[in-house]
């Protein structure tokens, strides 16, 4: 059985991505949310949550993610998603960016286990929910995980998505899938695992080595082939009209900035990021990209996506 679940990817993976991706493409079981950060002595405010309002997210089953490094907070924010009728809520204990984890948030909390064991004891306690948690490796080094898996190991948690890179990696570097076999063998949860699949072969070769592994993330790979999860799941069985179907897509996808922002100067940019990952499975992508990123109007951002749509 092969579970796929859309990565938390912010500024992509949003509720207009998600739900025109679930639209036009099949393959995908679950999303994982962008984060959202806990807040500081302050009401919840409905703006905060504009992404993960049911009403917004009713196509695709989503799970929210915190970024968090204060357990009050953390109870306060999940509790309140618990409310809005989210039952899994995953922490975000993977996040490379050195602004996160300089604050000791995202993977800025692996080098230290016994704050991440305080934590969750607390949290455990009060939260009214289930809880998974996103990690990498460590933030340094892989080893910090011989520290991590005990504590992770100690706590009623649904699951443990594992990226194989730390966080000073970044998204560079290949991943660590010697380090990834010896704490898939520790851990006590079910193990999700998360990176570097960008193409079938991949997930085949992964799923070849990792039997034991039943869930699997997709992030860039998927932005970038929104077919890649209907291909995994296809068993080799060709995919019909993929310009068509792309093209149909990405004008849902545009008409939902469109809404969502307050200008079509936002939505523009939105669009052109996108086409950062959706070039690289095109042909001539990487001078359509670059015609894409100088225009200044979204007519001509439309004129040329409809010249790429309709080249044979």
């Amino acid at each position: 059985m092969k579970i796929l679940i859309m990565a938390p990817l912010r500024g992509i993976t949003d509720a207009v991505f998600r739900n025109a991706f679930k639209k036009h493409f099949n393959g995908v079981d679950e999303a994982v949310a962008p984060f959202v950060t806990s807040l500081k002595g302050r009401r919840i405010k409905a703006s905060h949550l504009r992404d993960l309002a049911p009403e917004c997210n009713r196509s695709l089953s989503v799970v929210p993610q915190i970024l968090s490094n204060d357990a009050d907070e953390f109870i306060r924010l999940a509790n309140t998603l618990t409310d809005m009728g989210y039952r899994e809520i995953n922490w975000n204990l993977g996040c490379p960016y050195p602004m996160v984890a300089k604050k000791m948030r995202g993977s800025g909390l692996l080098p230290h286990a016994d704050v991440i064991d305080r934590l969750l004891d607390k949290i455990l306690n009060e939260f009214k929910g289930r809880l998974s948690i996103k990690t990498r490796l460590g933030r340094f080094c892989a080893d910090e995980m011989d520290r991590l898996v005990p504590v992770f190991n100690r706590y009623p948690l649904v699951r443990l998505v594992v990226h194989p890179r730390t966080g000073v990696q970044m998204y560079t570097g290949a991943v660590d899938l010697d380090a990834f076999a010896v704490c898939l063998a520790q851990i006590a949860h079910p193990v999700v695992y998360n990176g570097d699949i960008w193409d079938r072969n991949a997930f085949f070769g992964l799923a070849a080595r990792f039997p034991e592994v039943h869930q699997w993330m997709l992030g860039r790979g998927l932005v970038a082939d929104p077919f890649l999860a209907e291909t995994i799941q296809a068993d080799s069985h060709p995919i019909d009209r993929r310009k068509e179907r792309f093209a149909a897509f990405h004008d849902d996808l545009l008409a939902g900035y469109l809404d969502l922002f307050s200008g079509p100067g936002h939505a523009l940019d939105r669009m052109k990021g996108l086409w950062g990952y959706f070039a690289g499975g095109l042909e001539d992508g990487a001078r359509l990209l670059k015609r894409i990123r100088k225009a200044r109007s979204l007519d001509r951002y439309r004129q040329l996506v409809d010249q790429a749509f309709l080249q044979p």
